[in-house]
């Protein structure tokens, strides 16, 4: 199971939040591309970078973009990606992927337009049994529908974010994840949302999960990225 630190962008600035509260942001930084290059520089071969900004209003800063490949840097990207255009402008920038949540949440079909299948992620990001779009602030649909559309599309990578563990550090949704491994095998699982220690990553790794996005536990030193990695192997 491969392990992605995440650097998360609000402002300009390196954070995570808790249960997806903008109002409830932890910051660690101020420089996201020095972030990103320090999880390189510790090991990562991919980065998982959020414009929060975008994910919420929909414009992403398109410069991150470039701020990132400029410095070699091996990233995926999500937050305000929510057209095919975008999302091949991503691509051209130099993003490893791209990453929709509000897409694919409600029009799963215009995944089909970018290309690239094995370069998109669909994010799936859900509370109380529904994938939410918009930056988490919208209602949503249930998780089923969204999937279920999500098949027929040629994009076969999702990220599982259980929200309402997510910066908690309190353990990921492993009830979540097996219903969507069994009930969804076709697609490969990235895992996010409260990786708290080791034996939750042995745990996501048993379970099934293809990749795990890590961030509060490797901000805080709950664990470095080199044990991550010796852990989810």
């Amino acid at each position: 199971m491969r392990v992605i630190p995440a650097v998360d962008v609000l402002s300009g600035r390196v954070v995570r939040l808790r249960r997806g509260d903008f109002g409830r942001a932890i910051e660690y930084g101020n420089d996201p591309v020095a972030a990103a290059r320090g999880w390189v520089n510790w090991g990562a071969d991919l980065v998982h970078v959020v414009d929060l900004d975008g994910a919420r209003g929909g414009d992403p800063q398109v410069e991150l973009w470039s701020a990132l490949a400029r410095q070699a840097i091996p990233f995926q990207i999500g937050g305000g990606i929510r057209t095919a255009a975008l999302a091949v402008r991503g691509l051209e920038a130099g993003a490893a992927r791209v990453v929709l949540g509000t897409t694919a949440v409600w029009e799963p079909e215009v995944l089909a337009e970018i290309g690239f299948a094995e370069r998109v992620v669909a994010a799936v990001d859900v509370r109380a049994g529904r994938a939410m779009g918009s930056g988490w602030v919208a209602k949503g649909r249930p998780l089923w529908e969204v999937l279920d559309g999500l098949a027929a599309s040629p994009v076969r990578r999702i990220l599982l974010t259980g929200i309402e563990r997510d910066g908690t550090l309190q353990g990921p949704d492993l009830s979540l994840i097996t219903e969507v491994r069994h009930g969804a095998p076709e697609f490969s699982i990235i895992a996010s949302g409260g990786v708290g220690s080791l034996a939750d990553l042995a745990a996501l790794a048993t379970a099934g999960c293809d990749e795990v996005v890590v961030g509060r536990a490797l901000y805080e030193g709950t664990f470095t990225l080199a044990e991550a990695i010796a852990a989810s192997r």
